[in-house]
């Protein structure tokens, strides 16, 4: 992954025109990566063994199903999820954009 250091990122800027899903790396902290994510479907069942993730919602209404709940993330609002909690994600609504924050060597397990 080669993001160079130093890079202004606008991130209203990078979702415009996009009307599928999309996820690219936005930047590179330490060990950890951002990656914008556009979601216009539901995402598969999955858990990383090896990294939390967080979500910061920008735009519309990112839903994270849980075993037990869905938590309906809202812009400005942020959600972690620890390592080896099974969860998938998805839009509320036709798209929703988001940050996420996770090892940038995060393994992803479906199930």
């Amino acid at each position: 992954m080669q993001i160079p250091p130093l890079t202004l990122v606008d991130v209203r800027q990078e979702t415009l025109g996009i009307d599928a899903y999309h996820n690219v790396p936005l930047s590179l902290v330490n060990d950890h990566v951002v990656r914008l994510s556009i979601m216009t479907e539901p995402y598969s069942w999955h858990y990383h063994p090896n990294s939390d993730e967080v979500f910061l919602c920008i735009e519309g209404i990112v839903c994270i199903d849980l075993e037990e709940r869905t938590v309906e993330v809202s812009p400005g609002q942020l959600f972690a999820i620890p390592a080896t909690v099974r969860h998938r994600t998805r839009p509320k609504g036709p798209r929703s954009v988001n940050l996420t924050f996770e090892r940038a060597e995060m393994e992803t397990i479906f199930s």
